[in-house]
């Protein structure tokens, strides 16, 4: 049997009944609410078959453990992960673009990062195995549902991944706030992947050093870094900006 996976709030839950009803066993919501937001999920769960379930508040509270749920959570099979980064790349039609993660430990930072992979056509998240968050509740919930979209895969020798990466081909572009050239003459229509540190340590020294190029992304104001999912959002809009030009 598939481990169970909670879902918990609307973006979440609504996600997997659009990308994969048939992984959901049952959805809870919360007995008072009767907003049309609520209506419209209870259609939809009824729409793929779905039980529905309404409890009350504290009922809620355990199944979400400790995640914030908006008066819903369904639970669910734990979606099929791809296989390998290899697998990713043979299905992809034009150039790849890749988000590598080196250790985000933060759910909400890693949560937001896969939102704006899924919104910039990303083909692969790839984090470390170990110095780094799993996809838990509160990153399901932050992502809305982009962590059923985007593959995450965590590797046990992230080096050794971005060497093979570029075997195949893959640009490899680091951020560092001391690197002399900017993000903005990156040539990103390449096949590429965009290369991020960890909250406020940045890139270890491997990963730095296995990067083809490190660039820097303007600061104009008195603040020094930007948080990483917001350095991922600006970098990877750059690549969406000259693909499209």
């Amino acid at each position: 049997m598939a481990a169970n996976q909670v879902l918990a709030g609307f973006h979440a839950v609504t996600a997997r009944l659009r990308h994969a009803p048939g992984t959901v066993r049952d959805v809870y919501v919360e007995a008072q609410r009767r907003d049309a937001r609520m209506q419209a999920l209870v259609e939809q769960a009824q729409r793929a078959g779905r039980p529905v379930h309404p409890v009350d508040a504290a009922r809620l509270e355990g199944l979400a453990r400790g995640t914030r749920h908006q008066g819903v959570v369904a639970i669910a099979d734990a979606v099929k992960p791809a296989g390998d980064i290899d697998e990713v790349l043979d299905a992809v039609d034009g150039a790849p673009l890749l988000l590598i993660l080196d250790g985000v430990t933060d759910p909400h930072n890693l949560g937001a990062c896969l939102r704006t992979a899924d919104a910039a056509g990303v083909h692969a998240v790839i984090a470390p195995r170990d110095r780094a968050v799993g996809l838990n509740g509160t990153v399901q919930r932050v992502a809305c549902g982009a962590a059923d979209t985007v593959p995450y895969l965590t590797v046990t020798n992230l080096a050794r991944t971005m060497r093979a990466l570029k075997e195949r081909g893959i640009w490899l572009v680091g951020t560092d706030d001391r690197a002399e050239g900017s993000i903005h003459e990156v040539d990103a229509t390449v096949p590429m992947a965009w290369v991020m540190g960890a909250e406020g340590e940045g890139m270890r020294r491997l990963t730095r050093e296995t990067c083809d190029l490190l660039a820097a992304i303007p600061m104009l104001g008195s603040v020094e870094s930007l948080n990483v999912s917001v350095a991922s959002a600006v970098c990877l809009y750059e690549t969406v900006r000259q693909r499209r030009r």
